[in-house]
This record gives structure tokens, C-alpha cells and sequence, in this order.
């Protein structure tokens, strides 16, 4: 098994809302990282769509039959990708032909529904979906919960991947599954990777004992004007983003975490990606005092119970 593994976690600007064109921006930044000899890439959340930062920013965003957030969540709905979206095959390519991995948010659509999806692209096999299982405080407003069916691991030859969103990390059960499924290594998706969301991901990889892509954005208020203006300009759309005060919405701070929890590579606020070569043989090592799901569990006192079926709501029988 390969012992050091190079990795890159591309922190860059989404293309807010057309999706097809962050495909191919994903795909060119991408190609750059593996270029450069990384095996997994990783990018933030919702890198594919941008997060909808509006849902922080915007003081109105959340009123009742506000016609922006309307008329945003109508732009999302009719770009987000689809099972077996063909505009996908980019990113699908790039791992195919160079035996590499990323993971990278975007916006899913499920019948009329909206999931937050952090998708897995591995080589010789069809993506990885997690969507994310609890959306946070104002992303209820547009995205539906994921459910167990897409909690789970890629095996890479070098050990196993997964991937968990945002405030996903605080959720105590969630990392005992993904601990119990034996990353080496996780990416961690977030919007910004601000200084509780740094912590948090330090604590997952010294409690997993694993190696931790904390994978954040650059966003700005004109990205989303940008963004709007390439799906075709809706004015309540600009009219919301116009009451945003803040330029900068979202501003990096990605890192890479070992299993001791030390930082072994730090971005910056702006655009860049950052590259490190992970030494898997530090895990092994750090398992020897603390294992979670192993030496340092009682199962004799706690059990976790994961179901794993889709949960579709509707039943159809013949």
C-alpha cells in the first residue's frame, strides 16, 4: 500500500449559481492540482452552485414569500446537477485517466427537491453522493436532509476516503460512523473554515485518527451578481444580493490536519491551493494510544445503530 500520499485542497471563488460553468472552472483548477502530483483534491462546500451566503448576509432573505430568495431558489432549482448529469464527465475524466479523487460540493436536485451533496469522483467508478444529513439553521430554507444511504467511504488504493459537511462535524454520532468506517483520510467541507470550524476539524482528525483536508471558499458579493447575471439576470435576485454589506463573504482558511492534530499545510483568506504529502504511517503510530472505534470504545456499554436504507417517503407497488 502506497505509504505517503500527495494531496491539494483547492480554495478558490465558486461561479455562483451556473453550475456549468463552475464545472469546467472545478475541472481546469483541478487538473492543475493533479497536475502538480495530487491523488485527491479536494474543494469546499457547494463549490458547484457556491453557498448561499445570501441566507447569512442578506437581512430579509428569510421573510415569508421574499420574491429574491424566490426567485434564487428557482435559479438553483433549474441549474443544480441530477443523477448521472453529464456535465459532470469533466471531473469524471480527470480521474479516470490519472488514478486521482476529488471531492467537491454542489447543489443536487431530487424530484423538486435540493440536497447539499459532497460529491466523491473516483477513478473507474460513478461518484461517491453524501448529502449532508442535518442542513444548518437558514440552509433549511433550501435544502432538503440527507439520509443514511449516503454515508459512506471510497477505498482508494491507498487507504479510505470520505467526505462530511459543515456542522455535520458537531454531530457526535455521525463522526462515531465515519471513525467505525476507517478513513485514512477525510475532507471536511466548509464555507469558510473560521477558528471553531479549524478547531473542529483538528479534534476529528485527533479523535479519528486520520489525516483532515479542511476544505473552505473564497466568495464574493460580486460573484453573486456575477452569478445571477449568467442565468439570466433576475432583478428581485440582484435586488437581494444588493442588501448584502459585506465584499467579502467567505474567506478560506483551509488547512490540512495529521492524526495527532497538528496543521501540516495553512491557506490563506484569498484564492490559492495547497498541497501536502500525507505519511499514512503516521496513523498506525497514533492509533497506539487512542483508537475510538477500537482499544478506546466500550460496546459493552454504547452501542450506534446506523440505518442505511434510502428514505424515500413514497412507497410505489405493483
Amino acid at each position: 500500500m502506497q505509504s505517503v500520499v500527495p494531496v491539494a485542497i483547492v480554495q478558490a471563488a465558486p461561479v455562483p449559481l451556473a453550475i456549468g460553468d463552475g464545472i469546467a472552472k472545478a475541472a481546469s483548477l483541478a487538473a492543475d492540482a493533479i497536475s502538480d502530483g495530487a491523488k485527491l483534491v479536494a474543494f469546499g462546500e457547494t463549490f458547484l452552485g457556491g453557498y448561499p451566503v445570501w441566507l447569512d448576509e442578506a437581512p430579509s432573505a428569510a421573510l415569508w414569500n421574499h420574491p429574491g430568495t424566490k426567485a434564487l431558489h428557482q435559479i438553483m432549482l433549474d441549474q443544480a446537477i441530477v443523477e448521472n448529469d453529464e456535465r459532470l464527465l469533466p471531473l469524471q475524466e480527470l480521474c479516470d485517466a490519472n488514478d486521482a479523487c476529488i471531492s467537491i460540493g454542489a447543489h443536487e436536485r431530487v424530484r423538486q427537491s435540493l440536497f447539499n451533496n459532497q460529491l466523491l469522483f473516483r477513478p473507474g467508478q460513478p461518484p461517491l453522493p453524501h448529502r449532508k444529513l442535518v442542513p444548518t439553521h437558514g440552509e433549511r430554507l433550501i435544502w432538503m436532509r440527507g439520509d443514511g444511504s449516503t454515508l459512506d467511504v471510497h477505498q482508494a488504493e491507498w487507504g479510505k476516503v470520505g467526505n462530511l459537511i459543515c456542522w455535520e462535524h458537531w454531530m457526535p454520532l455521525a463522526r462515531a460512523a465515519m471513525h467505525n468506517l476507517g478513513e485514512a483520510v477525510h475532507v471536511a467541507a466548509w464555507p469558510t473554515v473560521r477558528e471553531e470550524y479549524a478547531l473542529n476539524s483538528r479534534h476529528y482528525a485527533f479523535e479519528g485518527r486520520c489525516f483532515v483536508l479542511a476544505a473552505g471558499l473564497v466568495q464574493h458579493k460580486d460573484d453573486l451578481f456575477d452569478g445571477v447575471e449568467r442565468c439570466g439576470g433576475n432583478v428581485a435576485a440582484r435586488e437581494l444580493i444588493a442588501t448584502i454589506e459585506a465584499d467579502v463573504l467567505n474567506k478560506g482558511g483551509s488547512f490540512i490536519a495529521a492524526p495527532d492534530s497538528r496543521v501540516v499545510a495553512q491557506a490563506g483568506a484569498g484564492e490559492e491551493t495547497l498541497h501536502a504529502n500525507l505519511d499514512l504511517g503516521e496513523i498506525g503510530q497514533n492509533l497506539t494510544s487512542l483508537d475510538t472505534d477500537g482499544h478506546y470504545s466500550r460496546p459493552d456499554i454504547f452501542e450506534l445503530k446506523v440505518n442505511r436504507r434510502a428514505m424515500n417517503g413514497v412507497e410505489w407497488e405493483d
